[in-house]
């Protein structure tokens, strides 16, 4: 979840960041699964020596097995996929470290969040280890290389700043921060946070990362059937300024608040397994639009 800065005290007690999920940056206004990927469906690879084309007589014959055809043939194969957990497990044991203040470019904000919860305890650190693995998983299926900023669901951070690393580093082709609003229980739907330019990194990238969004914005309406957010952005789409996970990045990334979990209907599809496992396909889905579309 993402708002503005709240106190110290309060991300210790409520499990309400003063910062985006990048990291630090939700606010309360916000186990990986097993099994193989289904594939998100592929257009039909081009097969060497299609009819009509005569081979030459002094042609080399071709030594690439049909592992290698068929990881060449894969919709995402060569593309590189950077994905932000939100959050930690741990974090609302190091108050201390999450709280100390990191540059973010244009101001400086806490190293991370505690992240909100359902009101019957399902926490934002849960959900989003949950449905990223699930994603990391589906996109490698697809050949995409995928990273995640944090590796464990018990610790705590990293710091906003490095999760903008991570992808940066990567030179990730898209980056994407999983999270889970928490707003006021009669508010609902899901939205997209989207870089601004602040004369800083991510200005270079803020055309495709706007772009990133919308694609992602419309799958992941199509296939899980939940409605925009009714409290925050234009059809699903908010624009910020103040997140260290977007204002760092060089690459392509975007934020997603799947849903409000201190509400009732919200709350009850991020605890529904099967739900998790389609909000991750409609995710794959979007992020496969963007990387293989027409720039």
């Amino acid at each position: 979840m993402i708002r503005r800065p709240l106190a110290a005290a309060a991300l210790a007690l409520c499990g309400v960041g003063a910062v985006a999920c990048g990291g630090a940056e939700v606010s309360d206004s916000k186990a990986a699964a097993s099994g193989t990927a289904p594939r998100l469906g592929r257009p039909a690879a081009t097969q060497d020596g299609a009819a009509g084309t005569a081979p030459s007589e002094t042609a080399v014959p071709t030594t690439r097995t049909a592992a290698a055809s068929e990881t060449e043939a894969l919709p995402l194969a060569g593309k590189v996929v950077v994905i932000d957990p939100g959050h930690n497990g741990g974090n609302f044991r190091h108050t201390k470290e999450i709280n100390q203040l990191v540059g973010i470019s244009n101001q400086k904000k806490a190293c991370d969040t505690t992240g909100t919860s359902t009101n019957d305890g399902y926490t934002e650190a849960a959900f989003t280890w949950d449905v990223s693995n699930r994603l990391a998983k589906l996109l490698k299926a697809e050949g995409a290389t995928v990273k995640l900023t944090r590796t464990r669901s018990t610790e705590w951070g990293p710091c906003i700043n490095q999760r903008a690393a991570v992808g940066n580093k990567a030179k990730a082709d898209a980056a994407i921060s999983v999270h889970g609003d928490g707003a006021a229980a009669n508010l609902r739907g899901f939205h997209i946070i989207m870089p601004k330019k602040i004369g800083g990194p991510v200005d270079p990238v803020v055309k495709d990362s706007a772009r990133l969004g919308e694609n992602v914005r419309d799958a992941f309406h199509s296939g899980t059937g939940l409605p925009y957010s009714n409290y925050i952005g234009k059809q699903a789409l908010n624009y910020r300024s103040d997140l260290g996970g977007l204002n760092l990045s060089t690459v392509p990334k975007i934020f997603i608040e799947c849903g409000n979990m201190r509400n009732a209907k919200d709350a009850a599809r991020f605890k529904d397994s099967a739900f998790r496992a389609k909000m991750a396909r409609s995710l794959a889905k979007g992020l496969e639009n963007y990387l293989t579309s027409a720039r």
